[in-house]
């Protein structure tokens, strides 16, 4: 007869000591999914990101599991879709989440050489007689994809500050390589004669192939805007937001985060707010898009 009391009675308790104590309690989330733009190859991309997942999940106590999407563009749809958490955004695409989605920015990494943002380069053959915007026109054009700052933002606001209104139809051919990587290579190996990506991409590329110092040479540069940062629903957890922001932040504090570091490419994570997003808005202003209603798909 004095079964059921003593149940109840530890059943109370227990949850007693679960609000006093959040360590009795059951996590609030298992798992974290985080989505990632194809700003490069896919294998580069899971290697970069692999001792990074693996050690945010260790310190944060929740599995974190990274999906790279198959198109910049992608990353707005699938993070409803796909019932994301987070998603490591480019700066334009950071910009489209935020003012679509209400993401939170969190973080985003220093690079090698101590910067936290980037450039556009809007670049063309050395042997295409193209020395400025004058001898563009009816030229074959390579973006990357139609939310990035660098690879399409950028030179659309380039030719429209050089009085080029009507961008759709100044190019004979324009198409997207879906990378920065093969944006560069599009125009080295002839398939198109003007391109743009990130600088980073370029510079890395720049080391690794002679061609490209050889071949193709740098017309125009855009404003900095933040490196891919880290970005979260809006309702996450609190307490979990805080924790993922504290250990990206703290990284470069003990060594084997300093090792996840030299993997990733990267001197340590800063903090990263929406402030920061300000020249990539400006931007697109320059290039005549409204954020809030952008078609992002690329038609």
């Amino acid at each position: 007869m004095r079964t059921l009391p003593s149940i109840v009675l530890f059943c109370l308790l227990a949850f007693v000591l679960s609000i006093a104590h959040p360590s009795f309690a059951q996590p609030s989330q298992q798992k974290l999914l985080i989505g990632i733009v194809p700003e490069m190859n896919v294998f580069k991309q899971k290697q970069r990101f692999q001792l990074l997942g693996e050690y945010l999940s260790k310190k944060t106590g929740t599995r974190i599991e990274f999906t790279i999407l198959s198109r910049y563009g992608n990353i707005i749809n699938s993070f409803a879709s796909e019932k994301m958490d987070g998603a490591f955004f480019g700066s334009f695409t950071g910009a489209l989440a935020i003012r679509k989605l209400g993401v939170v920015p969190l973080a985003r990494p220093m690079n090698l050489d101590g910067s936290s943002t980037y450039q556009g380069y809007l670049f063309v053959r050395k042997d295409s007689g193209i020395n400025g915007i004058q001898n563009m026109k009816n030229r074959k054009m390579v973006y990357v994809d139609k939310t990035t700052s660098a690879g399409y933002l950028f030179p659309l606001a380039y030719l429209r500050d050089n009085g080029i209104s009507d961008t759709t139809h100044f190019f004979s051919t324009t198409f997207f390589s879906g990378s920065h990587d093969a944006a560069v290579s599009a125009v080295l190996n002839r398939k198109a004669e003007v391109g743009a990506a990130k600088h980073s991409i370029y510079e890395g590329m720049r080391k690794s192939d002679p061609r490209v110092d050889s071949e193709l040479t740098i017309l125009a540069r855009s404003a900095w805007v933040p490196s891919n940062g880290l970005c979260v629903r809006k309702d996450l957890d609190e307490g979990l937001k805080k924790k993922l922001k504290a250990v990206l932040l703290r990284l470069h504090e003990e060594p084997e985060g300093r090792q996840v570091l030299k993997q990733f490419g990267a001197i340590k994570f800063i903090e990263t707010t929406t402030k920061d997003y300000k020249p990539v808005f400006e931007m697109a202003a320059k290039a005549g898009i409204d954020i809030k209603t952008y078609d992002n798909s690329n038609k």
